[in-house]
């Protein structure tokens, strides 16, 4: 491609537009960017290829892989992140634009151009199928595809009978029949991952995905100690320091309650099944301002089993990158729930390969397989003659132990994630203890102070008194005033000692999980921008905190960005308290006083405590709201979703659906507009443009 700065009238008269759009904030700066970088060096090309280049560079920035012209021109409307209302004015909308374009002429332009081709050669864009590509994203989309279809074809699942046999008598002693029951999917699952070299547990929350991997583990460890005398080496893994953190702690539980009586060598296989779960980048070696790792093609990571935790936030490039580190015989296995939000960045890895999870489509072989090694029957319906080879390496765990029949929780997930407004409106009918709603307004403070302050525990039927967990009385929902009071009234004295402060940090963090606001935005009244500081007055005014210029006891910041230094993760809280430290007066003289610091959990499963001097925190934000994004990995006693007053693109059914499942025990839906702002959103699901399963 020949550089050149000459534009014709058309390409000229599109670069205008674009900047247009960029100025109000419906492009990237990096969108119009890139655009001009081609019309340097194809200024006389058709003015419909930049725009297609514009908005598939957009796309990147909402999730998307590429760009699909024909839904793109089946509603060109939502081309662009929406206008502000109100703010169209002159300027011209994609929809405009589009208005006269159709498929095949589009598709003319892009193919004849020199920026373009469907693969080949080092073009910027690359065209598939009538979906356009940045070349980057495109390579990524080849290199996942091909690794994982590497690894399916490498088999497994053994014909040889006296491995079967093994196999099954080991699965038998880990799950042992009860009378009556429908399939074991935790088995199935442990039976189809221990022969695949690639496999996925999908399920929603409280279906027993840890417990499956546990016990899985100890599966693939007893077969190794049996076969070669080996103990594999096995990593967990998870995509934030949270989510590693969270697993850490379900492990160890897991693995506390694990029978293994039966089984060979068994003291041998519980001790070679623990280990401490790290996050991707930290697995894969980050390189600082690159997007490298230390561990690639040419120098793969040392392992025998990798497990992902939370693999619904893994993007497509850190999943090609994972691939592509992953030693050719080892096994990789990905838990996550397919109906959770996407990762942040451009993909939807899991959900796409999860796509035909609910069905099933295993082939008759696969069932037979499966039969013999588990003695499970698996439903016709779940088998198909057509089924592909992504369907033979995923199980869907189908029973949640958390939520049972009673569960509201669980119920309203369930009819989220189905798409039935009329089942939602049902959920709230029948008045389950566990759920509760309500309004809130830009004007009047009350019922959000309520909410923020006591939980609004008088929302819920019988103020949230009288239910059991087990035969032990299940503690009413609290807000923010439950752990503020502990912050301000627990506090040792002085002169205590640093086990004392320690215990009190544990006893903060403890109380601080008990509640949490979540909302879809950032900006705006309903978004975190808005809400944390409104939320911070309000508690101010009731007496529990005293607001400083930045840093004030009780202040819960979340970490936003990865900090090996200090041992922090993206997605960790702290709170903020106060230590005994060394002072100055103003005299010069040191003295014993009150000095602020961060109190983090330390991830040791030992309860350990960090204390971070606040002026190193170079990349927190307060968390008195979360957006749901951020929450993905976390569970919260008490979980109040609020929605703004308007639909926005971002408010979808897997938003509301991850934020009504971060709730353990209670749930609060806050709405600022009216019902159809939830009827929308649960009506529409994110389509990410994507050919990963073609």
């Amino acid at each position: 491609m020949g550089c050149t700065a000459h534009y014709s009238a058309a390409v000229e008269q599109h670069l205008q537009l674009l900047r247009q759009w960029t100025d109000r904030g419906w492009l990237r700066e990096l969108d119009y960017a890139f655009v001009r970088f081609l019309a340097d060096h194809a200024g006389d090309t058709d003015p419909l290829v930049l725009l297609a280049a514009a908005l598939a560079s957009h796309q990147l920035g909402r999730g998307h892989v590429c760009l699909d012209l024909a839904d793109t021109l089946k509603d060109s409307r939502f081309a662009l992140s929406l206008p502000p209302e109100g703010e169209e004015g002159e300027v011209q909308l994609p929809e405009e634009v589009l208005n006269s374009v159709t498929l095949h002429s589009w598709q003319r332009a892009l193919a004849g151009s020199e920026l373009v081709t469907g693969g080949q050669g080092s073009t910027p864009l690359v065209l598939v199928s009538g979906r356009l590509y940045l070349r980057r994203y495109w390579q990524y989309e080849q290199d996942v595809r091909s690794l994982i279809q590497l690894r399916l074809q490498q088999g497994g699942m053994t014909t040889d009978a006296e491995r079967q046999q093994q196999l099954r008598q080991r699965l038998d002693v880990l799950f042992p029949a009860q009378a009556g029951s429908a399939t074991d999917w935790q088995k199935v699952a442990c039976a189809l991952a221990a022969g695949n070299a690639f496999s996925i547990i999908t399920g929603g929350p409280g279906t027993g995905k840890t417990t499956t991997v546990v016990k899985l583990l100890a599966l693939l460890q007893s077969l190794s100690l049996q076969s070669s005398q080996q103990v594999l080496r096995i990593r967990l893994a998870a995509p934030t320091g949270k989510a590693a953190a969270r697993l850490n702690e379900s492990i160890a539980g897991a693995l506390a309650r694990l029978d293994l009586r039966g089984l060979p060598q068994a003291d041998e296989v519980r001790q070679a099944i623990s280990g401490e779960a790290t996050t991707l980048h930290r697995l894969l070696g980050s390189r600082p301002d690159t997007r490298h790792f230390v561990h690639h093609q040419r120098n793969p990571l040392s392992l025998d089993v990798l497990v992902v935790d939370e693999a619904s936030m893994v993007d497509l490039e850190m999943m090609a990158s994972l691939l592509q580190a992953l030693p050719a015989r080892a096994r990789l296995i990905l838990l996550g729930d397919k109906d959770q939000l996407a990762s942040v960045e451009a993909g939807a890895v899991l959900g796409e390969l999860c796509r035909r999870a609910r069905d099933g489509h295993y082939l008759p072989s696969t069932r037979q397989w499966l039969q013999a090694v588990t003695g499970e029957q698996i439903d016709d319906q779940l088998i198909d003659a057509s089924g592909d080879l992504y369907d033979q390496a995923v199980v869907m765990l189908r029973h949640s132990h958390r939520f049972t029949a009673d569960s509201g929780i669980g119920q309203l997930a369930e009819a989220v994630n189905d798409g039935q407004v009329a089942a939602v409106r049902q959920v709230w009918k029948q008045h389950f203890a566990d759920l509760a709603r309500m309004r809130v307004s830009r004007d009047d403070d009350s019922q959000l102070a309520e909410l923020v302050v006591n939980g609004a525990v008088s929302a819920f039927t019988h103020q949230g008194q009288g239910r059991l967990r087990g035969d032990q009385p299940l503690p009413a929902p609290v807000g923010y005033r439950h752990y503020l009071n502990v912050v301000n009234q627990q506090r040792p004295a002085l002169d205590a000692g640093h086990d004392a402060f320690d215990h009190w940090a544990r006893q903060v963090l403890r109380a601080h999980g008990q509640f949490q606001v979540l909302c879809a935005l950032r900006r705006g009244p309903w978004g975190i921008e808005g809400l944390n500081q409104r939320i911070a007055e309000l508690l101010q005014k009731r007496d529990l905190l005293r607001l400083g210029k930045d840093w004030y006891p009780g202040r819960p910041v979340l970490v936003t960005k990865n900090d090996y230094s200090l041992g922090l993760m993206n997605g960790d809280i702290g709170i903020t308290l106060m230590l005994p430290g060394e002072r100055i007066n103003q005299d010069g003289e040191r003295y014993t006083g009150w000095v602020l610091r961060v109190a983090f959990p330390a991830g040791d499963g030992q309860g350990g405590i960090k204390w971070i001097l606040p002026s190193r925190l170079k990349a927190v934000e307060t968390v008195f709201a979360m957006t749901v994004h951020k929450s993905q990995g976390s569970e919260f006693t008490h979980t109040a979703l609020i929605l703004p007053e308007t639909l926005n693109p971002i408010l979808t059914r897997e938003l509301v659906y991850t934020g009504i499942t971060r709730a353990r025990d209670w749930f609060t839906l806050a709405s600022a507009g009216s019902d159809a702002v939830l009827h929308e959103a649960v009506e529409r699901r994110v389509q990410r443009a994507s050919g990963l399963r073609e």
